[in-house]
C-alpha cells in the first residue's frame, strides 16, 4: 500500500484525499488543527487518518502541498528545511493575492519573473518539489470526464524521480502530463490558473480543462 500525505483542509486537499484513496493509497490528510478533518475521517474508511503537517512529514515520503497559496510558504518554512529533506512534494498551490479580480483576471502576490513555487523550492532546497494540479479547478482534478479524451496536466520541477511520481499519480487520475523542464517553468504555469478562471469568474463556467495538441 502506497502512502501520501496531503497536507490542506479545504476543498483542493479533500478532493485530492479522496481520490488518493478512490486509487488505492493510503492517505494522512494533514491541518494546522486536525479537528477540522473529524468529519472527514469518520466518512473516509479505514485507510484514510489525520494528523499535524508535521505528522504528516513523518508519515510519508510523498506530500501534497495544497494550502492556500498565501500561507504556503509559512507552511514550508515553519516544518523546515531538514525535516523535507529528500520528500517529493507535489504542489498545487498558486499565488493568488487577497484582492479581488479585475474584469475576471485574478491578481498574483508574485510576478512573471518568479513564482510561489521557486520561493517554496528555495525555502527546503533539499525537497523534492513538483509543481502539478495548479491549472484546473477542484472539481476536475480526479478522473475527468471530456468524452474519452486526456485533458493535459504541465508540470515541472528539478528531480526527475519526484517528477515520476506525479505522472504516475496524474496517470491514474485520467491526465496526460506535459513536463515542461525545471522550477522555473511554474513561471509560466502558474499563471494559467488566471487563464482557467476568466471563464468562471465572468461566465460562471468551470467545465473546462487545457489540452496540448501535438503534430
Amino acid at each position: 500500500m502506497k502512502k501520501i500525505s496531503v497536507l490542506g483542509s479545504g476543498i483542493v486537499g479533500q478532493t485530492l484525499a479522496d481520490g488518493l484513496l478512490e486509487h488505492g493509497y493510503e492517505v494522512l490528510r494533514a491541518s494546522r488543527d486536525p479537528n477540522k478533518l473529524a468529519d472527514w475521517k469518520a466518512g473516509a474508511g479505514k485507510k484514510a487518518h489525520t494528523g499535524t503537517f508535521e505528522e504528516a512529514v513523518a508519515y510519508s515520503d510523498v506530500l501534497v502541498l495544497s494550502v492556500k497559496g498565501t500561507a504556503a510558504e509559512a507552511v514550508i518554512e515553519g516544518l523546515g528545511p531538514e525535516a523535507l529533506a529528500g520528500k517529493t512534494v507535489i504542489d498545487t498551490t498558486n499565488p493568488i493575492a487577497d484582492e479581488a479580480p479585475t474584469h475576471g483576471v485574478l491578481k498574483f502576490f508574485t510576478n512573471l519573473d518568479e513564482s510561489l513555487f521557486e520561493r517554496l523550492q528555495a525555502a527546503a532546497p533539499k525537497a523534492r518539489f513538483v509543481k502539478a494540479f495548479s491549472s484546473v479547478g477542484n472539481a476536475l482534478m480526479v478522473d475527468p470526464d471530456f468524452g474519452g479524451q486526456r485533458p493535459t496536466m504541465f508540470i515541472c520541477g528539478n528531480d526527475e524521480a519526484a517528477k515520476g511520481t506525479a505522472v504516475e499519480i496524474l496517470d491514474q487520475f485520467g491526465w496526460e502530463t506535459e513536463d515542461l523542464g525545471r522550477a522555473e517553468a511554474a513561471r509560466a504555469i502558474e499563471p494559467m490558473c488566471m487563464l482557467w478562471c476568466i471563464p468562471g469568474l465572468l461566465h460562471n463556467r468551470w467545465n473546462h480543462a487545457f489540452k496540448l495538441l501535438k503534430k
